[in-house]
C-alpha cells in the first residue's frame, strides 16, 4: 500500500497557480483600463462623457474570473475540491457577467444622454430621449437578471432535475404562471409602447384622474405623476396605453394661458387692451409670442373679457395667470372704477305707477264726509 507522506508540494503548486492567474487577470484589467481612461482623458467633446469608473469593479473581478475559469483545467486539484471549486467559479462568473452588463447598460444610457445635453430649444428632444434610455435600461437590467438567475438554477444538478421532470406538466404551469404574471406582463409590454412611441415622456405636465402634475418616474411597471401639491400619484404603465388623458406639453412646452375679465358695458375695450400689452411687456414671464384681449360674451351683468397669452412652460404659464389678473383688477380698480361690474336697478317714481293713484284717490275721503 503507498502513501504520500508529503501533499503540500500539490498544494502549494495549486495554490502558486491560482494566484498567477488572479494576477494576470490584474494586469490585463489594469492595461485595458489605462487605455480607456487615456482615451476619455484626450477627448475634446464639448459635453464629457460619463466617467468609466462605473464599470471599473465588475470588470475587474469579471477579468480574474475570467482567466482563473480558462486557466482552471490546468490547475490541479483533488476530485472533490476541482469540482467544488469550478460549480463555484462558474457561478461568481455568471453574477459577475449581470452585474457588469447592468453596470455597462446604466453606463451606456448615461453616455447616450450625454451627448444630447439639455436645452431650452431643445428641451423636448431632451425629454424623448431620456425616455426611452430610461425604459430600455430597466428593461434590459430585468431581462439581465431574469436571465442570469436562470443560469445559475440550471447549474445546480437538483434542480435542473427537478426541471426535467416538471417538463411534462410546462402547459398547465405555463398557463398558471401566465394568469397569474399577467398584470406585470401587461404593463412591461406597455412600457415597451410607451418608449417606442412616446405618448408620455418625463417632465411631461398632464392631466389624470383630474389631477395635474407632472411625469416625474418611469418604471418598469408604473409611473408616478408628481401632483402640484407635492403629492404622488402611481399609476400602472397600461393606464396611458388605455386610458385618456391630457398631456400639455406633447408637442412642445409652450403653452397659451388666458384669464376672463368682467366688466361694466362702460369700459373702454381699447384702453383694457392696451393696458394688458404694458401688463405683458414688463413682465419675464411672457415669452413674447403670443397675446390677445377679445369680448367672449355679453349678459344682462358685464360685458366678459378673455386676455389670452402665452408662456415657454406650465409653470409660467400658472404664474403669468395669476400676475395678470392681479394687474388687471388693480387697473380696474384704480384707473377705472367707472369699468367694474354694477348692478342697475330703475325705480319708478311712486305716484306714477300705474293704477296706483287712483286706488290711493278712492281710498281718501274728503274733510267733512263724515257725519257724527
Amino acid at each position: 500500500m503507498s502513501f504520500s507522506p508529503h501533499p503540500e508540494p500539490h498544494w502549494s503548486h495549486s495554490l502558486t497557480l491560482m494566484f498567477i492567474s488572479l494576477v494576470a487577470g490584474i494586469l490585463i484589467h489594469t492595461v485595458v483600463f489605462a487605455v480607456f481612461r487615456r482615451r476619455e482623458r484626450s477627448s475634446h467633446l464639448e459635453a464629457p462623457l460619463p466617467s468609466i469608473e462605473a464599470i471599473r469593479w465588475p470588470s475587474f473581478f469579471l477579468s480574474m474570473e475570467l482567466v482563473l475559469l480558462l486557466l482552471h483545467p490546468a490547475i490541479p486539484f483533488p476530485g472533490v475540491f476541482d469540482e467544488i471549486l469550478s460549480r463555484i467559479l462558474v457561478l461568481l462568473t455568471i453574477v459577475t457577467i449581470a452585474w457588469t452588463l447592468i453596470a455597462l447598460t446604466r453606463f451606456l444610457g448615461a453616455q447616450l444622454l450625454s451627448r444630447h445635453p439639455p436645452s431650452p430649444e431643445g428641451d423636448l428632444e431632451f425629454r424623448k430621449i431620456r425616455t426611452r434610455v430610461l425604459l430600455v435600461e430597466r428593461l434590459l437590467n430585468v431581462l439581465i437578471v431574469l436571465l442570469s438567475a436562470a443560469a445559475v438554477l440550471m447549474t445546480i444538478p437538483r434542480i435542473r432535475t427537478i426541471g426535467e421532470s416538471l417538463l411534462a406538466s410546462a402547459g398547465v404551469a405555463g398557463l398558471v404562471i401566465g394568469l397569474a404574471a399577467r398584470p406585470l406582463l401587461t404593463n412591461m409590454i406597455a412600457g415597451i409602447q410607451i418608449a417606442l412611441t412616446q405618448p408620455i415622456r418625463i417632465d411631461d405636465v398632464v392631466i389624470v384622474d383630474k389631477e395635474w402634475g407632472w411625469i416625474e418616474e418611469i418604471g418598469i411597471a408604473y409611473v408616478v405623476v408628481r401632483i402640484w401639491d407635492l403629492r404622488r400619484l402611481v399609476l400602472p404603465l397600461s393606464f396611458f396605453i388605455e386610458q385618456p388623458f391630457e398631456n400639455w406639453t406633447y408637442r412642445s412646452s409652450q403653452l397659451l394661458g388666458y384669464v376672463h375679465i368682467y366688466a361694466d358695458y362702460s369700459v373702454d375695450i381699447l384702453d383694457v387692451r392696451e393696458h394688458l400689452k404694458s401688463v405683458l411687456e414688463a413682465t419675464p414671464l411672457w415669452d413674447r409670442q403670443v397675446w390677445n384681449l377679445q369680448v367672449t360674451g355679453l349678459d344682462e351683468k358685464a360685458v366678459q373679457m378673455r386676455a389670452l397669452f402665452s408662456a415657454r412652460d406650465s409653470g409660467s404659464r400658472w404664474d403669468l395667470s395669476v400676475y395678470v389678473r392681479e394687474e388687471m383688477l388693480a387697473f380696474l380698480r384704480g384707473k377705472k372704477p367707472s369699468g367694474l361690474p354694477r348692478v342697475r336697478v330703475e325705480i319708478a317714481p311712486l305716484l306714477s305707477a300705474p293704477g296706483l293713484t287712483d286706488d290711493r284717490r278712492s281710498g281718501q275721503r274728503s274733510p267733512g264726509s263724515e257725519t257724527g
